[in-house]
């Protein structure tokens, strides 16, 4: 039974991007039997909505199934990496470099502890 779309669904060229970027499974372990989009898609609807984790609806994946992988993914830089390459091709699309070329920051986003680190890479940028 195929189930209900969701509007923060991966539509098909999303998915073509980022899957690529999503860890291989362990070698030598039990193969995965989840599909990894629906992953996406229950992560996706669970952070777009606010919902709580075991208020996901009951057609996408088991919730500790879902959120092991995000928690796991989360420790490995995955939505870094899923930022940082969506980021780059909007960038790209747009006609500017893929790379930003400044930064804006001020002393309410950043915690006190992380000024000094802010501010050498502040001083980075304008270089």
């Amino acid at each position: 039974m195929e189930r209900k779309s969701y509007p923060t669904d991966l539509t098909d060229m999303e998915w073509e991007i980022l899957a690529p970027l999503i860890p291989p499974p362990k070698e030598g372990g039990h193969p995965p039997t989840t599909d990894m989009g629906e992953i996406c898609n229950a992560i996706y609807f669970h952070l777009k909505t606010g919902c709580q984790w075991n208020m996901l609806p009951g057609d996408f994946p088991p919730r500790s199934t879902v959120y092991s992988y995000y928690s796991k993914w989360q420790g490995q830089g995955v939505w870094e990496k899923f930022n940082h390459t969506l980021g780059s091709q909007v960038r790209s699309k747009l006609g500017k470099s893929t790379q930003p070329t400044a930064l804006a920051a001020d002393s309410q986003s950043v915690k006190t502890d992380q000024r000094k680190r802010m501010c050498m890479v502040l001083t980075d940028v304008k270089r």
